[in-house]
């Protein structure tokens, strides 16, 4: 298992994903399960996390009076 911090979202999205095919499945013994069920909390949280942090870069198109592109600006309430 590797370190869930150095995943890109993508990659954290396909091991959260693994992990809830493998408990869906529900045959891996019940050690495991617990092991897996902790392993994609924190791929959640991973994901949580970098989802965040993306929404907080992007930016809102600012449009003028003639509602043609004009620019940028930080999106609010991000």
């Amino acid at each position: 298992m590797s370190d869930i911090n150095a995943l890109s979202f993508e990659e954290a999205m396909k091991a959260l994903e693994e992990v809830v095919g493998k408990l869906e499945h529900g045959d891996v013994p019940l050690d495991e399960s617990i092991k897996l069920y902790e392993r994609g909390a924190k791929l959640k949280e991973h994901c949580a996390k970098l989802l965040k942090e993306a929404e907080a870069r992007v930016e809102k198109i600012t449009l003028n009076t003639d509602g043609a592109p004009q620019g940028t600006a930080p999106a609010e309430g991000l």
